[in-house]
């Protein structure tokens, strides 16, 4: 693994940690991130007759997950940083035990409040259909 990443048992463990600070305390938001990790890892650079050539590489390539609390400049001493590493083998048992935890930590979720909206469209379409119509003699 690269310096500063967590190895995946690590970052699930705290990942969790943060999704139960959510659930208390604290309010915010969790930001997750995932992209696959190519830099310095033998793939080719891009030519004009192969554009995209990390897409056709032998080997599968591993992935980064990052995970952050969302604090902003403000609360930066507060904010926490969490990343890892999965290598193509270990993606699939990686992405089973994610997923539950994302799960679960989403649990507390509330659905968005859209009578507003609702209200709102329904306002402006009576509007429209209003000063459309002309009253004949």
């Amino acid at each position: 693994m690269g310096s500063g990443h967590l190895d995946n048992n690590e970052f699930l463990v705290k990942l969790s940690e943060l999704f139960a600070d959510r659930k208390g305390k604290e309010r915010g938001s969790i930001f997750l991130v995932q992209k696959r990790l190519s830099y310095n890892q033998g793939v080719p650079q891009p030519t004009a007759e192969n554009p995209t050539p990390d897409i056709d590489v032998e080997k599968p390539l591993p992935v980064i997950i990052r995970a952050t609390n969302g604090k902003s400049k403000v609360n930066r001493a507060k904010k926490i940083k969490l990343s890892t590493v999965v290598a193509p083998e270990d993606l699939e048992a990686f992405y089973t035990r994610y997923a539950d935890l994302c799960k679960a930590g989403m649990v507390a979720l509330k659905p968005r409040d859209r009578s507003k909206k609702k209200a709102k469209a329904k306002k402006k379409k009576s509007a429209a259909t209003g000063a459309g119509q002309s009253s004949l003699p």
